[in-house]
C-alpha cells in the first residue's frame, strides 16, 4: 500500500468502475460491485488491493498472490488463483497506470508566491502559477497557466515556459523555451554553456554559445540531467520524450518525437536522434552521429557510427545487435578453452 503521507488516495472504485477507466472486461467470478482501495505488487497484495501482471517471470508471484483483483492479459487468465478478480486486458502495464493515476491522483497545491520566492517586476506568470520557496524567476521569464515552480528553482532570464509544467526543486534553466506539460525534475540544469572551445598553441580558447534549449510538449527531464544550449543552433529536444536521471545531452543534439533515454546516458554534440528512438542506460555516443527512427541501442553499448531506422545495435563499438551476441558468445568459448587448457 503506498504511503498516504505521501500519496493521496481517492476511491475506493468498483471493479467495475476499475473496468471502464482502464479499458479493461471483468473477468473471473468476483461480483463486479466489490470493492478496491489501492494499488500493490503481486508478493504483497492484499484482498483490497489490485495488482497487474506484465512479464511471465511472475508467474510464480501470481500463483501465490492474495491481490483481491489484477490487471493480466487474457492468456494468462487461467494462471491466476480462482478467488482473484480478474481486469482483462491486452496492456496490463498500461491499464496499470490508469488504475494507479485514479486511486492516487497528484497532490492538489495551492497556486500562489511563497513569500521566501523572488520573483522580478519584469517576469510574466500565468493564472494559477505556484512558486515555491527559496525560487527565483529572473526578468523578462514567462510562466505559461498553472506552471509549479518547487522550493530553490531558478527560471533565468527570457525563459518561456508552457501551461501546466513542473520544475523540481533546485533545477536551474537558461536560455530555454519549453512547451506545455512539461515535467523537470529536481536538480536539471538546462541551458548551461556547452563543451566547446578552440585549442591554439597549446590554450583553448572558450567558443560562444550562442543557442538556446527548445523543449517540446509531454516532454519528462529525469533528476540531476544536464542539456547544454546550443553553440549556434539550438539544441532539440522533440515533444513527448522520456529522459531519465544523470543524462547529459551536450550541445546542438536533436531528439525526435518520443525518445526514451535511459539513465547515465552521454550524447555529444551534434548528434541527430530520429523519432521513437530507444537508449538504454549507459551508452555514449559521439558527436555528429544520425540515430535513425525506431532505433535501439542496448545498455552500455558504445556508438561510434551512424545507425539506420529500425536497427537494433550494442556493444563497443556498436554492431547489429545479433553479432554482439555472437561476439559475447565467442569470447565464452574462447575464455572456456583457454581455462580448460590450463
Amino acid at each position: 500500500m503506498a504511503d498516504p503521507r505521501f500519496f493521496p488516495t481517492a476511491g475506493p472504485f468498483t471493479l467495475a468502475e476499475l473496468a471502464e477507466l482502464s479499458g479493461a472486461t471483468v473477468g473471473g467470478t468476483t461480483a463486479p460491485g466489490a470493492v478496491f482501495r489501492d494499488v500493490a505488487p503481486l508478493d504483497s497484495a492484499g484482498a483490497d488491493d489490485v495488482s497487474f501482471l506484465d512479464n511471465r517471470l511472475y508467474l510464480s508471484d501470481l500463483a501465490a498472490s492474495k491481490a483481491g483483483a489484477c490487471l493480466i492479459h487474457p492468456d494468462l487468465a487461467s494462471r491466476a488463483p480462482a478467488a482473484m478478480a480478474l481486469l482483462l486486458t491486452t496492456t496490463p502495464y498500461k491499464a496499470y497506470a490508469a488504475v494507479a493515476r485514479a486511486l492516487h491522483p497528484p497532490a492538489t497545491i495551492a497556486a500562489g508566491r511563497h513569500p521566501a520566492a523572488v520573483v522580478d517586476p519584469g517576469a510574466r506568470l500565468g493564472e494559477g502559477v505556484t512558486i515555491e520557496a527559496g525560487a527565483v524567476i529572473a526578468a523578462g521569464a514567462e510562466l505559461g497557466a498553472r506552471c509549479r515552480i518547487a522550493a530553490n528553482a531558478v527560471i533565468g532570464a527570457g525563459v518561456v515556459l508552457g501551461a501546466d509544467c513542473t520544475v523540481g526543486a533546485g533545477a536551474s534553466i537558461s536560455h530555454c523555451i519549453a512547451g506545455a506539460r512539461v515535467v523537470i525534475y529536481p536538480g536539471v540544469r538546462i541551458g548551461q554553456d556547452g563543451f566547446g572551445f578552440a585549442t591554439d598553441a597549446g590554450r583553448h580558447i572558450k567558443v560562444p554559445q550562442l543557442g538556446r534549449v527548445l523543449i517540446g510538449d509531454d516532454t519528462e527531464i529525469g533528476a540531476n540531467t544536464c542539456i547544454d544550449r546550443g553553440s549556434a543552433g539550438d539544441t532539440v529536444i522533440g515533444p513527448g520524450c522520456m529522459i531519465d536521471n544523470l543524462v547529459q545531452i551536450g550541445h546542438n543534439v536533436r531528439l525526435g518525437r518520443g525518445c526514451v533515454i535511459v539513465a547515465q546516458v552521454g550524447i555529444s554534440g551534434s548528434t541527430r536522434l530520429d523519432d521513437y528512438v530507444v537508449v538504454g542506460g549507459q551508452v555514449g555516443f559521439a558527436g555528429h552521429l544520425h540515430v535513425g527512427a525506431g532505433a535501439k541501442v542496448a545498455a552500455q553499448s558504445g556508438v561510434h557510427r551512424d545507425i539506420p531506422a529500425g536497427a537494433a545495435v550494442g556493444g563497443s563499438p556498436a554492431v547489429p545487435v545479433v553479432e554482439w551476441r555472437r561476439q559475447v558468445a565467442r569470447l565464452k568459448i574462447m575464455a572456456a578453452k583457454k581455462k580448460g587448457g590450463e
